[in-house]
């Protein structure tokens, strides 16, 4: 488990970089997603999610789409065309980051 300050800063990119890969996805399964990626050591809450969500959507990152099921309605989320070129921006200096990290703390991160 990771503390909640390391999430809280890169749960923007973790969202973006999702919906870049799988196209569209609900709030449930993005928690799901995070968690199987994570071996289980991963955990968004919805605390965490939704609000997050919602300041990408008013920053014209990401675009969403309902979805009626049966009788539920599923909020879909996908990324916008600035949310497309700002998930390869984010990933690189993120990239950057924890290269630069590794050289500041002498370590090599474990892959």
């Amino acid at each position: 488990m990771h503390s909640k300050e390391l999430l809280k800063g890169t749960l923007q990119m973790i969202i973006l970089k999702l919906l870049a890969d799988e196209g569209k996805m609900y709030g449930y399964e993005i928690t799901q997603k995070v968690k199987e990626l994570s071996d289980g050591q991963m955990v968004l809450t919805e605390g965490a999610l939704y609000p997050t969500l919602h300041k990408l959507e008013a920053e014209g990152l990401l675009v969403t789409e309902k979805v009626a099921m049966g009788k539920r309605i599923r909020k879909y989320y996908r990324l916008t065309e600035t949310g497309q070129s700002s998930v390869l921006k984010k990933v690189d200096e993120f990239t950057n980051f924890i290269y630069m990290m590794s050289r500041v703390l002498q370590i090599k991160p474990a892959l």
